[in-house]
């Protein structure tokens, strides 16, 4: 214990004040108390690299004094409590923080899944958008965009009507009914601010006739409006795939003759 004490003694000093670990040390609070450094425990490998991005640290794979260069600058090093857990704080403002946490609450546990999800899903959609400001394929990564609100739905509805209209047969009421089914976002949209859905997809359609491809559903007002000006968009490679797999799986459902019981 004597090694370990002198080893973090010759850490301490007016430029070295915090030190992070990636395992618990056998007499961790007696070295912090003897030789006033705080230390700090991060055992995910993810956590450690967000940690030496934002810091500037660099990560010591060996015993033995730092160099100076290998040492990162925090504001402040605190703990705290958030819902009754304390968890330590890291706060970088003034030497410019690329990485920040974002903490989320919920009643239920799956209400709260739910929240990270969304969270998730916009930040993964900014970043594919800023990976190229001109909107076109590049890096593997497709940046394209489309009106949200309900703009895109009630469009490929419309398109798709039209089209079963110049089809002969029993495809024709496939096509129209398939069209029908993109009726479900708006309508959804709608019940959920209160909104008569009937009144706002027949709105939505007559816009839509009339060449304004890109109205949607404004919920402050209850009235269809053009969304580009509000910046509402959707990416595009989120809507294809969604409609993608929606189609298959309502193809593999239908595959299905014979259940088992």
């Amino acid at each position: 214990m004597l090694h370990v004490h002198n080893y973090f003694a010759s850490w301490n000093g007016p430029y070295c004040m915090c030190m992070i670990l990636t395992a618990y040390m056998q007499h961790i609070r007696i070295i912090a108390k003897a030789t006033l450094l705080m230390f700090l425990k991060i055992s995910s490998k993810f956590e450690l690299r967000r940690f030496c991005h934002t810091t500037g640290v660099v990560a010591l794979l060996k015993l033995g004094p730092p160099n100076p260069d290998d040492l990162g600058y925090v504001d402040s090093v605190s703990v705290e409590e958030i819902g009754g857990v304390r968890v330590p704080i890291v706060s970088n403002e003034e030497g410019g923080n690329s990485v920040c946490t974002v903490v989320l609450r919920g009643s239920t546990h799956s209400i709260l899944v739910d929240i990270e999800r969304a969270v998730d899903d916009g930040v993964n959609t900014y970043k594919v958008i800023l990976s190229n400001t001109s909107m076109i394929l590049i890096l593997g990564r497709d940046s394209r965009i489309v009106p949200g609100a309900a703009a895109t739905e009630i469009e490929l509805a419309r398109r798709l009507k039209e089209f079963s209209f110049k089809e002969t047969g029993l495809d024709q009421y496939a096509i129209a009914k398939f069209a029908e089914s993109f009726e479900m976002v708006p309508k959804t949209l709608a019940k959920n601010a209160s909104l008569n859905a009937m009144e706002i997809i027949y709105s939505l359609y007559a816009e839509h006739a009339s060449g304004n491809t890109k109205v949607g559903n404004d919920f402050e007002e209850g009235v269809c409006k053009d969304v580009s000006p509000m910046n509402i968009w959707d990416l595009h490679v989120t809507k294809f795939f969604a409609l993608k797999y929606a189609a298959d799986a309502a193809c593999t459902v239908l595959q299905v003759d014979q259940v088992s019981q």
